[in-house]
């Protein structure tokens, strides 16, 4: 099975709609929708926005489902160069840019994983490349880099320039980071795939209504597309 997690509306009914063989059962207060999507057995679910909402979900797909795979899915702001609305973005890693124990010397976004102290939350290099190969072919590119999670909407250039200085992000959001960390510690494969509905810039709440619903439906097609490969990796 494979698991797929967003964090809005938009970002997973079309999805669910399109399992067939539903089934459904509410965990945690999370509406799990399971069945097959392209011919492949997959659980899909809504966690809610920030990174408590999705690590929870998270943590509780794993020990209802045993996924072989979870895919975080969504849109994202954008901050690379060149990284534009409506661009599709894979996830290399992914940091939690807001955790800070600097104080006690600890590098900046250093997160504690089974006991080890790790920056670069890992994803699955095998699966991003089947992402990559179908975007690059339905959508005519991509970009692969790091995603970076915080409990913000980031609509400040200066701080988008931070992230970027920082870590090399070429995007940001408010879940990615957090589900890695929990695939991480219980050794599952994991992606973070991104469509970007907005720069992360002072007009990202105007572009963000505007664009995110297109910018979701981008990755709900890359998915639907892609998942019968991806199970196969």
């Amino acid at each position: 099975m494979i698991g797929i997690i967003g964090a809005m509306s938009m970002e997973v009914e079309g999805l669910m709609a399109a399992l067939t063989d539903q089934t459904e059962e509410t965990l945690c207060g999370l509406r799990f929708v399971s069945g097959k999507l392209s011919g492949v057995d997959a659980v899909v679910v809504k966690c809610g926005a920030g990174k408590v909402n999705a690590a929870m979900c998270a943590a509780t797909m794993l020990l209802r489902y045993a996924p072989k795979l979870i895919i975080s899915t969504g849109v994202a702001g954008g901050i690379g160069k060149g990284v534009k609305i409506g661009n599709l973005v894979v996830a290399e890693h992914s940091v939690q840019y807001d955790y800070d124990t600097t104080a006690v010397g600890e590098p900046k976004a250093g997160v504690m994983v089974c006991d080890e102290l790790t920056v670069e939350l890992p994803t699955s290099a095998a699966h991003n490349a089947v992402l990559a190969q179908y975007a690059q072919d339905i959508y005519n590119g991509v970009h692969t880099g790091v995603i970076a999670t915080g409990d913000r909407f980031v609509a400040d250039s200066a701080f988008c320039e931070q992230l970027r200085e920082e870590f090399g992000a070429i995007a940001c959001e408010m879940e990615t980071g957090a589900i890695a960390h929990v695939c991480a510690a219980n050794k599952t494969p994991f992606c973070g795939l991104r469509a970007i509905s907005d720069n992360a810039n002072e007009d990202g709440d105007v572009d963000f209504h505007t664009f995110a619903r297109d910018s979701a439906d981008k990755c709900i097609a890359l998915l639907k597309a892609s998942l019968p490969s991806l199970d196969h990796v």
